[in-house]
């Protein structure tokens, strides 16, 4: 079935965050006088939950997770969010998209706020017919209730018609569990793209040119 509904992941696929996000993750171990230096272990905090990355990482409590992502977004909504970059080539690809005709959102575990800003610092907002993230408010947080959300707003019917675009094990299983196809981009955060394919990535691309270019062939 060809596809009419392109869903993107954010961090890693459409937006390289790493400088942002790894700083922030320092200066919210900073409160606890603790250091990282391998970068490796601070890029693992891109794309899942935080809170469940201070878990996996540092053993923390629900409940110092939780404050430790709140030190996060201390620094991360006014310095971090905007020390990033769009991907090359994203731009072209999504206005290319959008003049095929296809309908394009963002799902992403990043606050929804902090999507729509950075997509509007980049100005390729006007792109996607919707901006969807974690909404903490409404216990939205997980990639999979981020994208029952999102399809749900979108009102897909059919979960075949819809894919995901995202760089990691993460966006490939939540897709997954969600009923529908992911592809996969490695210049993004998965080391591992095995584990990608393993969670159901069904094609994985160099860019966002291929990515555009295999979806318009259908």
């Amino acid at each position: 079935m060809r596809k009419k509904t392109i869903l993107f992941d954010l961090d890693g696929t459409l937006v390289n965050s790493e400088e942002g996000i790894t700083k922030s993750v320092r200066y919210s171990l900073g409160k606890y006088q603790m250091e990282e230096n391998d970068q490796n272990v601070l890029r693992r905090f891109i794309g899942p939950p935080l809170e469940e990355s201070f878990q996996r990482e540092y053993g923390f409590s629900l409940e110092k997770a939780r404050e430790a992502t709140l030190y996060f977004r201390e620094r991360y909504q006014d310095v971090g969010l905007y020390e990033s970059e769009l991907y090359p080539g994203v731009a072209d690809a999504l206005a290319d998209l959008k003049e095929a005709g296809f309908r394009l959102g963002v799902a992403s575990s990043k606050q929804e706020k902090f999507c729509e800003r950075i997509l509007g610092h980049f100005g390729v907002s006007q792109y996607f017919d919707l901006i969807g993230g974690a909404r903490r408010e409404e216990n939205i947080s997980t990639k999979i209730e981020v994208l029952e959300d999102v399809l749900a707003r979108f009102g897909v019917a059919d979960r075949g018609e819809a894919v995901l675009v995202g760089d990691t094990r993460y966006d490939a299983q939540g897709a997954k569990e969600a009923g529908i196809a992911c592809i996969g981009v490695t210049y993004g955060f998965e080391q591992d793209f095995a584990q990608m394919e393993r969670a159901g990535a069904v094609g994985m691309f160099g860019s966002m040119a291929e990515v555009a270019r295999y979806l318009k062939e259908g």
